[in-house]
């Protein structure tokens, strides 16, 4: 995308990124359940001989932090490898989406790391840095200020 596409570029809108959300979310949990299968299946027989790592178990909370830290990882690796290569993960091709720098350009992988991470953030608000796109001049949310980053709307 060159600067003069970009400027004509439509930006993508609230639903068509909650839509494409909503697509991915399938993707990502389906993944967590592969990761948390074999990361469960690795404590409990190698590690723990077989037994289930409960609340009474000594290292149940370091246990617990460490599979929440993997099943991040796993979602950063998801969504940083589609942005990074190409823009697009299925939602977004499905809705015709695709994540840019502010220059045109792919994003690198940290904008990308600033991006994920600064959603979580906007999730965790109850949501206000997507709603905030409602009154963004450009339908800008949170992360893509903080990411130099923009989702446009492809017209092919």
């Amino acid at each position: 995308m060159s600067d003069n596409i970009l400027q004509q570029a439509i930006h993508a809108s609230l639903i068509k990124r909650l839509a494409a959300i909503l697509y991915d979310l399938f993707l990502v949990i389906s993944l967590f359940f592969i990761v948390g299968i074999i990361i469960a299946s690795l404590t409990t027989f190698i590690i723990n001989n077989g037994q289930a790592i409960t609340k009474d178990h000594p290292f149940y909370l370091i246990y617990q932090i460490y599979l929440l830290s993997i099943l991040l990882m796993c979602g950063f690796l998801f969504f940083g490898w589609f942005w990074t290569h190409g823009g697009q993960t299925l939602g977004m091709k499905t809705w015709k989406l695709k994540l840019v720098s502010d220059d045109g350009k792919n994003i690198t992988w940290k904008q990308a790391a600033i991006r994920f991470f600064s959603a979580i953030v906007s999730w965790g608000l109850g949501g206000m840095g997507f709603i905030s796109a409602l009154w963004d001049k450009d339908n800008k949310t949170w992360h893509d200020h903080l990411s130099k980053t923009r989702l446009v709307q492809l017209t092919d």
